[in-house]
């Protein structure tokens, strides 16, 4: 292996043989100033194993035999793997008095310059190397120092404990139709989690969307996205990778569900500020001056907390990033219309709003798509949306569904017609692919788009037959929550 040093480089270079060259053309090479930079190969003796302080960049030959030896030689060689394939030049002896000194510039000066380049780069490795050491060093001796100090790596500085109110109806719906919005009362500064408590859990399949952000400019911290699989009816700990640094801020907790079945979150004891009460989007009798139950623990700013029961990662971190949940209005979705791509003409409608249940029916038909398009529902920005689809008759023939974006105005029935034709859609648009859902289940579907929504789109839903039959294929889809993000600070409160 080559090894150069920026010190003494031309001394270097002299104990380093660069060029290859036959034996038979020895007398060409000797006398000139690049003699000691040749290794000749002796073809008519056996092979040597290693190039022994040699690492030839090019070989020359002066004859024809010389150019045969090399090629036999370097043949030789190629197996061992000691040195890369070395390229042949032939060059001429009557003028070797110009091609020698090219030779020399080739091997003095520009392995020089990328000798001197590689010793500043290990230096400079090196000094980074030490200054990790340095760094871990510093890091174990705060760790003991924190150890010998009996310091909790985390501790819980705050609770609101469950408090039920024999006069609460439950905000399970309000989380499954909005949001819920809670601030924490203590400062941002070494936040490192919070624990939400739960009195009741469903079996079957949903979701809890927790997002925390700060307050004054909307920034997000964290998201949680978490099964009810993984919830337990007690305190769950909801933890950060690391505690909050920077300034103090306020935190801010929103929180909504989705699935079939409402889930069981807990008020606290009445309060008499109306800044630290839950807060929602609609108004509900149980938010009167309550907060959530919920517990808030501290650790070292910008430091990894220990682990605790029911521990929940974030799904997603979302420094730099401002995000706002939304959901579709009654108004906005009541103005879905029909773009159905199929040759039969139904005897009932396909696809409608029901206003009461706040979903969207799209019967499938026996071939075709059906369809409906809401236009302009998904706003700029928005990176993620979430809904439920179930079969809504217990004898209903199971149906495929998805879901197409399409840039605002478009023609939606074309863009139906495009998924029917070729099973993909336009370039300019984003399909989510089909999905099935039967009637003895409610299927949660989550969409992630790979860049946010550059400008308004509009938003189809629809659904094809996925058996011979259709027969109460009822197909309602609902709990539309959309999520924007942005990489500046909006105004969302």
């Amino acid at each position: 292996m080559l090894n150069l040093t920026s010190s003494g480089i031309g001394k270097q270079l002299v104990t380093r043989k660069l060029i290859a060259a036959s034996a038979r053309d020895r007398s060409c090479f000797e006398g000139s100033d690049i003699e000691h930079q040749v290794v000749f190969l002796d073809a008519d003796g056996l092979p040597p194993v290693t190039l022994q302080n040699a690492f030839p960049l090019v070989a020359v030959a002066y004859s024809d035999e010389g150019e045969a030896d090399l090629q036999a030689g370097l043949a030789l060689l190629g197996p061992l793997g000691t040195i890369p394939a070395v390229p042949i030049r032939r060059l001429d002896p009557a003028n070797s008095s110009e091609s020698l000194p090219l030779l020399q510039a080739l091997t003095e000066g520009s392995v020089g310059r990328l000798a001197r380049y590689s010793a500043s780069i290990t230096s400079e490795l090196a000094i980074l190397r030490r200054e990790r050491e340095t760094l871990l060093e510093n890091y174990r001796a705060l760790e003991d120092a924190f150890q010998a100090r009996n310091w909790e790596p985390v501790s819980e500085i705050f609770s609101h404990d469950p408090y039920a109110d024999p006069k609460d109806e439950g905000i399970g719906p309000l989380l499954a139709a909005a949001f819920i919005e809670q601030l924490l009362p203590v400062s941002s500064l070494g936040v490192a989690g919070f624990a939400l408590h739960l009195h009741s859990v469903p079996r079957v399949s949903g979701e809890l969307v927790v997002a925390l952000s700060y307050l004054e400019s909307g920034e997000g911290v964290a998201e949680w996205t978490v099964p009810y699989a993984q919830l337990v009816p007690n305190w769950n700990f909801f933890s950060l990778p690391r505690a909050c640094g920077g300034a103090a801020r306020t935190l801010r907790l929103r929180i909504s569900a989705t699935g079939p079945e409402t889930i069981g979150l807990s008020l606290g004891y009445p309060i008499a500020g109306e800044r630290y009460s839950a807060r929602s989007e609609l108004p509900h009798p149980d938010l009167d001056l309550r907060p959530l139950a919920f517990k808030v623990f501290t650790g070292l700013p910008g430091v990894k907390p220990t682990r605790t029961p029911n521990m929940i990662a974030p799904s997603n971190l979302l420094e730099g990033q401002y995000t706002v949940d939304y959901r579709l209005a009654v108004a906005t979705l009541s103005q879905i219309a029909d773009v159905s791509v199929t040759p039969i003409v139904p005897e009932f409608q396909t696809v409608r709003f029901l206003e009461h249940e706040h979903a969207i029916v799209c019967h499938p038909l026996p071939s075709g798509i059906s369809a409906g398009a809401v236009s302009r529902a998904v706003e700029p920005g928005t990176i993620s949306f979430s809904v439920t689809a179930f079969i809504d008759h217990p004898e209903g023939k199971p149906a495929a569904v998805s879901f197409l974006l399409a840039p605002a105005n478009s023609n939606a029935r074309s863009e139906v017609a495009e998924i029917a034709r070729k099973g993909t859609a336009r370039p300019s648009a984003f399909f989510s692919g089909w999905r099935e859902v039967t009637s003895s289940e409610v299927v949660n579907i989550n969409i992630q788009l790979d860049e946010p929504a550059r400008g308004p789109m509009d938003l189809m839903i629809l659904s094809r037959a996925v058996t011979d039959s259709v027969d109460f294929s009822w197909l309602k889809v609902s709990g539309f929550r959309m999520v924007k993000q942005f990489t500046e600070a909006a105004d969302v409160r």
